[in-house]
């Protein structure tokens, strides 16, 4: 008779459809990724092997609400929405109050 070999540890973590769209869903409602380890039971590192994609579009989704909704306060009139297109040309595209204008060329074609 030979032995059985001990198994150890956990099984191997399967992940299922479900749980995909879960990790989706808690992801693009801002949950940090700690709370989603614990609703899930599992530790970070499973939850980046193999929920990556599901994370990535959820953070995705959060940030084009939150664009959005940035855009429609800049849309406004108010003082809000000044600080709103401030705020989305500096993120956005690198502008700054502080760095000189960029230098135009000159009439003379130098």
């Amino acid at each position: 008779m030979s032995a059985q070999p001990i198994k150890r540890g956990r099984p191997p973590h399967e992940p299922t459809r479900a749980r995909r769209l879960a990790v989706e869903v808690l992801a693009g409602s801002a949950v940090p990724i700690a709370q989603i380890c614990n609703a899930l039971h599992i530790p970070r590192s499973t939850l980046y092997r193999h929920y990556r994609p599901e994370l990535r579009r959820g953070a995705a989704r959060v940030e084009a609400e939150l664009i959005r909704n940035l855009l429609r306060i800049a849309g406004g009139n108010d003082g809000a929405a000044l600080k709103a297109i401030m705020f989305s040309l500096q993120s956005r595209f690198g502008w700054s109050q502080y760095a000189p204008p960029p230098s135009a060329p000159d009439a003379a074609g130098k």
